[in-house]
């Protein structure tokens, strides 16, 4: 019997239940989860393969490049290391990022706030 496929990417402003998260997490990495934030919208695009994935399917939403930068989520890891800022797609020379790190405090700042809010503050699940 085939596995079910592994489920599709989530776009939310809302929090998402711990059930589905963990569906998301176990999904690719077990451990992770990718996640894209559009910084100025306040939207996250969780879940996939690939950042690229999440961040193809915020730009079909509506979103505007600049305003979306990747990163991993790691539940049960508390609130200080449950982000990693870190995403092919956030190498923006035309941004001042000329790393896969967020490196502008401000950016950091702000995809903190929507992730903690949307996605968790590091809880275990």
């Amino acid at each position: 019997m085939d596995a079910p496929p592994p489920p599709e990417i989530l776009v939310t402003d809302r929090r998402v239940p711990q059930g589905r998260l963990r569906q998301l997490v176990d999904a690719w990495f077990g451990d992770m989860v990718k996640l894209v934030v559009d910084i100025r919208r306040r939207v996250v695009a969780i879940g996939g393969e690939l950042h690229a994935d999440a961040e193809a399917l915020l730009l079909e939403q509506g979103s505007q490049q600049r305003d979306l930068w990747g990163a991993n989520y790691y539940p049960g890891v508390g609130v200080d290391r449950c982000i990693e800022y870190t995403a092919l797609i956030n190498i923006r020379p035309s941004q001042g990022n000329r790393s896969m790190q967020v490196q502008d405090m401000a950016v950091r700042d702000a995809i903190r706030t929507v992730v903690h809010e949307v996605v968790g503050r590091g809880e275990s699940l």
